[in-house]
């Protein structure tokens, strides 16, 4: 029992006539959790180019996902904000990311950002095996929204809302390695803050 007549993963075999122990796949084969019919959800292009719209709703839930995934994997280089000033770059690396908030990259349509996500850009390695593709399309829906965030006019403010914003209280201010924590907003303070 301790030999036992089998063939080693891409070893030679007599068997066959092509000489080879493992046999090619049976065509159209796809293996389990690897058929990605939604092609625009797994490449953000439409035919060659990058497509312009979200393949699902735009959430709270998936904006709050994208900030997380974002300050993980993008912060580093392109900071918080987006600005291109994080903390890689001010440690000396080479180059500095771009902004996302120049004029060439708002204008930029969402897929783009998915792509240079999945298969990387100039001097910045591709995400693939580290963001799934649901949260690559997370990230790419926070980038949007920080790039309106800083860029908004007066239009933008919604009917009601004070300018400027009040500013959030918090619960705990945070730790440096953790983000504060902004504290629920009770009927008692609404009715403190009117008197």
């Amino acid at each position: 029992m301790h030999v036992q007549p089998r063939e080693n993963p891409l070893s030679r075999s007599d068997f066959f006539s092509d000489q080879r122990s493992a046999r090619p796949l049976i065509e159209g084969t796809v293996a389990r959790g690897q058929l990605h019919e939604d092609t625009y959800f797994y490449t953000g292009k439409i035919g060659n180019n990058p497509g312009d719209l979200m393949p699902f709703p735009v959430t709270k839930e998936v904006l709050t996902r994208g900030r997380e995934r974002f300050n993980i994997f993008c912060a580093p280089c392109h900071s918080r904000v987006g600005d291109g000033n994080g903390f890689v770059p001010s440690r000396g690396f080479a180059r500095k990311p771009p902004s996302f908030h120049i004029a060439r990259l708002q204008k930029a349509p969402l897929g783009y950002f998915y792509d240079v996500i999945t298969n990387g850009f100039g001097i910045m390695p591709d995400y693939a095996s580290q963001i799934p593709p649901q949260d690559r399309w997370d990230i790419v829906a926070y980038v949007r929204a920080l790039q309106l965030s800083q860029n908004a006019t007066l239009a933008d403010v919604s009917a009601g809302q004070e300018i400027p914003s009040k500013p959030p209280k918090f619960g705990e201010p945070g730790s440096g390695a953790t983000l504060p924590v902004v504290a629920p907003e009770t009927k008692s303070n609404e009715s403190e803050e009117k008197k």
